[in-house]
């Protein structure tokens, strides 16, 4: 794992940064797809983890989600509008645009259902930073901001690469994943106005400098 500030760490993969997810502090937050699940598990190894926390409930988040608070026997914590998903993943399809990706997607990805002990809300701390609403790319997506270093977890509100192409850059997410990119765009404009120093995400690699985000915001309709 790789130290990316005080308390978060990103979690190796192959190919570098196609699909995040972190340690932050004591909890997992995302778990990537359900093949990825032996990948988390050495990497925690010999680490402290006393919970896993989604950004949203996508197939890409929550594949590994079940096999790792199963075995290492934490709780799971999943932002409230994204419960039903979470705990019954086959409704990730009807949840989603009608395009043929997130179906593909799916099948690629989803890991099984499981039992949400913890319903994160607005104002929750979870591992010291800040629970915030952040929806459009799913229901319920929240991200995760420390005020103090101005660090922030920002799932896929936006994306540094194309996880397809790997081109970097600073984008939208694809709209085939995002019901709502509306309301997604007012949730970029949210998250740009923290001026955080740092910003890691669900698809990319880690954003240090916020007038990227700042002028990508400012161009957004």
């Amino acid at each position: 794992m790789k130290q990316l500030a005080p308390g978060l760490r990103q979690i190796d993969r192959f190919p570098p940064h196609q699909i995040n997810c972190y340690l932050m502090g004591d909890v997992l937050v995302d778990a990537a797809g359900r093949r990825d699940r032996r990948r988390i598990l050495k990497q925690l190894r010999g680490h402290q983890v006393s919970g896993h926390a989604l950004t949203h409930a996508h197939p890409d988040h929550q594949g590994a989600s079940h096999g790792v608070c199963t075995e290492l026997r934490i709780p799971y914590w999943v932002p409230e509008g994204d419960v039903e998903v979470a705990e019954n993943p086959r409704l990730m399809p009807e949840r989603s645009p009608d395009h043929p990706l997130p179906k593909l997607m799916y099948a690629m990805f989803a890991g099984p259902g499981h039992k949400v002990d913890r319903v994160l809300r607005e104002g929750d701390e979870v591992a010291g930073f800040t629970v915030l609403d952040a929806p459009g790319h799913s229901a319920g997506h929240v991200v995760f901001w420390r005020e103090s270093d101005r660090v922030l977890v920002a799932g896929d509100v936006i994306n540094t690469m194309n996880p397809f192409t790997m081109a970097k850059g600073v984008r939208e997410p694809n709209p085939a994943f995002t019901p709502d990119p509306a309301r997604n765009r007012e949730s970029i404009r949210r998250i740009a106005a923290l001026e955080p120093s740092l910003v890691v995400v669900g698809h990319g690699p880690p954003l240090r400098d916020p007038r990227n985000l700042q002028e990508f915001a400012a161009t957004l309709p």
